[in-house]
């Protein structure tokens, strides 16, 4: 599945945040999206995910306009990782991370089989299995963002966006983040886009969408837009780079 916007416009009150923005997320294509704070990063992944009003222009799935879905047929579509949640969940991590297959739902009176896996398969992959049992209030603030990766995982949709997917996490969990949306993008087909703040991993997607703030945007590969100049106007302060390809890092100079 594919996720195209169409001469979209994005505002808040009288400030465009984007304009007239073109964006292709083919199947396959794992985008990065990068921004200074306020810039749209947030507002854009709600938007192309039908939780947010566009002041103009189209977004489609599979050349579907996105308002012709059903929610559950969306979710069976695409998933979206958000960057707060609202509220405080009781259960234990596996009824949280279960829960990601509501739109897969086959009936009223729990769970069929393949719901089952899908939480069990997405537990492992997170490193979560052996606090399955756990009440979800007890994990720490990267467990339980482990957590909700993994309930995205579990929903298994053909097109994710991710807000800020990395944050919280150590190290070791960033980078296996990074290989489990590699491996899902080049092996599985799926679609994905996430907003990065981090630019050590920026290089590891394959396109980037780079949003001013102020209704200009740019779009292109990681090798054409992760370029010194471009960086420090985006960001508004002298980048340097250190290294070269997937592996550059960037920082700013002071």
């Amino acid at each position: 599945m594919r996720l195209r916007a169409e001469q979209l416009t994005i505002a808040i009150g009288a400030r465009v945040l984007c304009r007239d923005l073109n964006l292709d997320i083919a199947p396959g294509e794992l985008w990065g999206v990068l921004g200074c704070n306020g810039s749209g990063k947030t507002t854009l992944l709600h938007a192309l995910a039908g939780l947010a009003p566009v002041a103009a222009g189209n977004i489609a799935v599979d050349d579907r306009r996105l308002a012709d879905y059903t929610r559950r047929e969306l979710g069976r579509a695409l998933g979206i990782l958000l960057q707060r949640e609202d509220g405080e969940f009781w259960g234990s991590v596996r009824e949280y991370v279960i829960l990601g297959r509501y739109a897969h739902g086959r009936s009223l009176f729990g769970w069929h089989a393949d719901d089952e896996a899908a939480a069990d398969r997405a537990l492992a992959a997170f490193d979560l299995a052996a606090h399955a049992a756990q009440a979800y209030s007890t994990l720490s603030g990267g467990e339980r963002q482990r957590a909700r990766l993994a309930q995205l995982w579990a929903q298994g949709p053909r097109i994710a966006l991710l807000d800020e997917p990395l944050q919280h996490l150590d190290l070791r969990h960033q980078l296996q983040v990074l290989q489990l949306l590699r491996a899902a993008t080049r092996e599985t087909g799926v679609a994905a886009a996430l907003v990065l703040h981090d630019l050590a991993f920026a290089g590891r997607c394959d396109r980037i969408l780079m949003l001013y703030g102020d209704g200009r945007y740019a779009t292109g590969t990681a090798a054409e837009l992760l370029q010194p100049e471009k960086l420090s106007v985006l960001y508004g302060c002298s980048v340097r780079a250190f290294g070269d390809g997937a592996d550059a890092h960037f920082i700013p100079v002071i």
